[in-house]
């Protein structure tokens, strides 16, 4: 490989990978919501409301006052079998 030819390789895998980074920051820092009554037992995100301390601490599936971080303007779009995902915190868990 000549000198010309190892620079433009070296210069396009630097470019390469510096584009790769630029996507993967762009979706990290994608703006993010929480989403009520979507998180199965054990796995909401935090504060679970009444009862609960922390990240997996709901007591039920869907339960209405925990919540789990979601891409922004997807929550109230997600269905389960209890109905939407909500903006709004729910009731605890009788």
């Amino acid at each position: 490989m000549t000198n010309v030819s190892a620079t433009v390789f070296v210069a396009s895998v630097a470019t390469a990978l510096s584009l790769l980074g630029a996507v993967q920051a762009s979706a990290t820092d994608a703006p993010k919501e929480k989403c009520y009554g979507i998180a199965l037992k054990g796995q909401n995100d935090c504060a679970a409301g009444a009862g609960t301390t922390c990240a997996g601490t709901s007591k039920v599936d869907y339960q209405q006052n925990a919540w789990k971080l979601v891409p922004g303007g997807s929550c109230v779009k997600m269905t389960t079998p209890k109905g939407h995902g909500s903006l709004m915190q729910g009731p605890a868990p009788v």
